[in-house]
């Protein structure tokens, strides 16, 4: 490619003297370089994403579990190591805190743990008063806690000396109230030995914390604490930030949401960014062909030609690029804003904005456009001086030698890669079908003017019948299908990527809320959003009216699916079952498709069939799976189901689960019971029918449901702009000609109603085309996530199809009458 080393005069008298040929370029730059900047600013955040030591602050060094999940995926030298945040906390070895506690140089080693109380139906907090020292908590009354006691915040129910009873993990107990603190309200406190045993997790601790003696470096600490423990998964030593990580699981997540947006979402939306970005530089210097005939004609070479281009290039993206940072910078802020209100980004991370995306987004527009313009300006460069204004006066042919074939073969690998969707199940079918929406978006974008012109010739026939200024708007399209490619490119790239994202969600909330619908089978459910008391099932059961109860407890756990190089942890959502096998299937149709629920009992496990299509696995196998602590477990697969989508992907006995969670307490008991019961069972917490309940939503299902939301107006928004900007472009473009048709004799009206009529094709065949790229995303993609076919609301639809018309009409319409009204004003 050819690099200026100076602008020239010409690039610069240009720019100076015709800058409304540029203007349309720079929005495209401009917009290009918001989507690139904001989609990296997050990356990066993801990448840098840090939170200080809050509860352990005082605790230089820290011992905690991985709390990632891993899986060697791939064989040979492309073997690689999955991995993926665990939904609930791994634990140490209480012999662990022994050993930290023993290193030359360590003060002492608390042995920290967390979990849950009930005081009645008050949720608690619980700890090991050993902890104490972590938080600064002290004593305002009373005594530290020995074997049977609590201590319990200043205000609380009961005074010391007092017995109460708490629900603990461990079962219904009774306590003395041995003292009072100073301390927030909610905790209790216990004999460090005492916590670890009702914690629910006997002989294992979430965390170690080591202090140092006087005078110890933390250097020197940690070595010793590593030495100490071991470097193993099992124990990690972390020093600085690095224990704000360990004590924020959420922090894995967030990294991992944020890098997935930066990362994927961002190299779609920079493919796309810099895509119609170079399709709007081509248009432009497309446009000035007659301009570059004319030096061509008095005698300018082909190299002073794209050096005057490449220049041009110079002159405007650098400029473009940098303003476009700002709006980018606004979006990562309110995108990264949003996802910390809802909660998948903890509070103490910050928005990182450093000179590194700023500079890669105005560098990509600066590629973009040099690159851009040395392949538009090729052409008029080779042509000779005396046939130059000859072949400027007319549009070339709408085929290439170069990108005629590349579309072709994007076309067929599009085709293939439905094919193959269609065949697979499960997530191979979803993985496959985005290369389906790829492939094809490439295709529109290399065969653009082939496709025109179908579009032309096809939509043509109608128009013809619409009068002269349908016949006008006919013969136009057909005869300029580069030009009108221009215009349909970006409506087909927000029609289809907005399209697969929004109804990939409307599609699975359908599918959702018909298998809770019939799921569900119930006549009472009781929840509790903070738990039940650990006896709730038994008391429901107890209730007279009922002839069934169960309970629920509701987690997540981790399941190998994929198949060879492609392998990953995909986190399931399971419930675990308080009753048998028998009376879940009174409270609950699972549509079980093989086996019986019957046969659920501790080590066997049922599934839904989209996830056991997943793992390739069936009825009888042995599932592989990570229970939400990180523990590896085989249970024997039971059952397959089909409903699982809108109840839970696995189900176990809670026996299996229990001990594997931090909170073990059951959120719903469901009932069979007589409508008198359902006043009685209040006692225990809200209670609805099955009309009036829907099985708990997953906060990752919420924030997929966001994410798809945002990313598709994202995309769709930078493409309804591009498309506005491509046809202003393109009509403008076309003053001389409007005012030529008037002189012929054509009145205003007519002239505007082939501008209408034009409008109407561009939006008709980009809303068709790019309906038609979603549905062969959509149908393989949510075949193998549900089973079956999308779901289209019609209104939603038809607001996309009514809102790309309006975009492309007002496009069209205003800036030709802008041109009509300086045509009339001239003498």
């Amino acid at each position: 490619m050819f690099a200026p080393h100076l602008p020239n005069g010409l690039a610069r008298a240009a720019i100076r003297f015709k800058p409304s040929s540029f203007v349309g370029t720079f929005v495209a730059l401009l917009m290009a370089a918001a989507i690139v900047s904001a989609c990296g600013i997050l990356l990066e955040t993801g990448i840098r994403a840090s939170v200080p030591a809050e509860r352990y602050a005082k605790a230089p060094v820290l011992v905690a579990a991985d709390q990632q999940a891993h899986l060697r995926a791939g064989s040979g030298e492309g073997a690689y190591d999955a991995t993926a945040p665990l939904p609930d906390t791994a634990r140490l070895p209480e012999s662990l805190v022994r050993k930290a506690a023993s290193v030359p140089g360590a003060a002492t080693a608390i042995g920290d743990v967390t979990f849950p109380v009930h005081l009645g139906r008050t949720p608690l907090t619980a700890h090991g008063w050993g902890s104490a020292a972590l938080t600064g908590t002290r004593l305002l009354t009373g005594d530290a806690p020995e074997a049977g006691d609590v201590v319990v915040p200043t205000g609380a129910e009961g005074r010391v000396g007092d017995r109460i009873a708490l629900d603990t993990p461990a079962g219904l107990r009774d306590f003395r109230i041995s003292g009072t603190t100073d301390g927030a309200a909610g905790t209790a406190w216990f004999t460090d030995q005492q916590a670890v045993a009702l914690s629910g997790h006997p002989g294992r601790v979430d965390a170690i914390a080591v202090l140092a003696a006087p005078g110890t470096p933390t250097a020197t600490l940690a070595d010793q604490v590593t030495r100490a423990v071991g470097r193993t998964a099992a124990a990690q030593v972390h020093t600085g930030d690095d224990r704000g990580a360990a004590e924020n699981t959420g922090l894995a997540g967030a990294k991992e949401l944020l890098t997935g947006i930066g990362g994927s979402f961002g190299g779609v939306a920079t493919m796309v960014a810099v895509f119609t970005a170079a399709g709007t530089v081509a248009l432009s210097v497309g446009q000035r062909s007659r301009e570059f005939a004319l030096l061509r004609a008095i005698g300018a070479t082909p190299r002073q030609l794209r050096r005057t281009i490449a220049t041009e290039s110079l002159l405007i993206a650098p400029l473009a690029g940098a303003l476009g940072c700002l709006p980018g910078i606004v979006l990562a802020h309110w995108w990264f804003g949003q996802l910390r209100a809802k909660g998948a980004v903890p509070d103490a991370v910050g928005l990182h904005i450093s000179w590194l995306p700023l500079t890669v987004a105005t560098a990509t527009t600066m590629v973009t456009a040099l690159c851009a313009g040395y392949a538009a300006a090729r052409r008029p460069s080779k042509t000779r001086p005396g046939l130059a204004l000859a072949e400027s006066a007319v549009e070339r042919a709408p085929f290439g030698w170069i990108r005629t074939p590349l579309g072709i073969a994007a076309l067929v690998g599009g085709a293939v890669f439905a094919g193959f969707a269609a065949s697979e199940t499960g997530e191979d079918a979803a993985n496959a079908a985005l290369g389906v929406v790829m492939l094809f978006m490439l295709a529109v974008g290399l065969l653009g003017p082939l496709l025109a012109r179908l579009c032309a010739a096809v939509l043509g026939v109608p128009l013809r019948a619409a009068g002269a200024s349908g016949s006008l708007a006919a013969a136009n399209s057909l005869t300029n299908s580069r030009r009108l490619a221009s215009a349909i490119t970006p409506i087909v790239l927000a029609m289809a990527f907005a399209s697969t994202l929004v109804f990939m969600q409307t599609s699975e909330d359908r599918v959702i809320a018909h298998q809770q619908r019939d799921g569900i089978t119930a006549d009472h459910i009781v929840s509790a959003p903070t738990g039940h008391a650990s006896d709730a099932t038994a008391r429901a059961a107890a209730t007279p009216g009922v002839s069934t109860s169960v309970g629920l407890l509701r987690a997540s756990v981790l399941v190998p699916v994929g198949s060879g190089g492609d392998r990953y942890l995909q986190s399931a959502s399971a419930q675990g079952v308080i009753g048998s096998g028998h009376d879940l299937t009174e409270v609950q149709d699972l549509d079980v498709r093989t086996g019986s629920l019957t046969r659920l009992r501790p080590g066997t496990v049922a599934i839904d069939t989209t996830l056991a299509e997943s793992a390739h696995v069936a009825t009888g196998d042995r599932l592989a799976l990570r229970l939400p602590d990180g523990t590896r477990a085989s249970p024997r697969i039971v059952a397959v189901y089909g409903r699982g989508l809108g109840v839970s992907l696995v189900t176990l006995p809670v026996a299996d689960l229990r001990t594997h969670v931090t909170s073990p307490y059951a959120s719903d008991v469901l009932v069979r019971s007589t409508p008198a019961a359902a006043q009685r069972l209040t006692a225990l917490g809200t209670v609805t029918d099955a009309s009036g309940y829907a099985a708990a939503r997953s906060q990752d299902r919420e924030l997929n449901a966001w994410a798809n939301t945002t990313m598709a107006a994202v995309l769709g928004g930078f493409a309804a702009v591009a498309a506005v900007n491509t046809l202003v472009m393109t009509v403008l473009d076309r003053r001389r000609e409007l005012g030529m048709l008037r002189l012929v004799g054509s009145t205003r009206r007519q002239v505007m109603g082939m501008i209408r009529w034009e409008a109407l094709l561009v939006t008709v065949a980009g809303t068709a085309l790019g309906t038609g790229i979603a549905l062969a995303t959509l149908n393989p993609m949510m075949k193998g996530l549900t089973g079956e076919a999308p779901y289209i609301p019609p209104a939603l639809y038809g607001s996309f199809v009514a809102a790309t018309v309006a975009l492309g009409l007002a496009a069209a319409t205003l800036p030709a009458r802008a041109a009509l009204r300086r045509t009339a004003a001239r003498p």
